[in-house]
């Protein structure tokens, strides 16, 4: 029986890419909404995560999009953090 071997230096960096994108473009999104209502923000965050998450979970264990979903998640919860940094520190008004 032939077991496949992980990419794991091209899965972790295209994973990385895809946090990087991901995280900029939440923060970024998240920022100019924020500016129009925090509630805003912060629903519609809520919204478009558990909207994709079924979807994304079900790519978790195909080979190439496994690398997508670790991407998008770090993305997600690194952003999160660093939108809550801001606000707790009110770098963003």
């Amino acid at each position: 029986m032939s077991e496949e071997s992980t990419p794991w230096a091209t899965g972790l960096t295209v994973a990385a890419f895809v946090a990087a994108v991901i995280a900029t473009a939440i923060i970024v999104l998240s920022i100019g909404l924020a500016r129009v209502h925090p509630l805003l923000a912060a629903g519609l965050n809520l919204v478009a995560v558990g909207g994709l998450a079924p979807t994304v979970w079900g790519w978790r264990r195909t080979p190439v999009w496994r690398w997508f979903v670790l991407g998008g998640a770090v993305g997600v919860a690194g952003a999160w953090v660093a939108l809550l940094a801001l606000a707790a520190t009110g770098a963003n008004a």
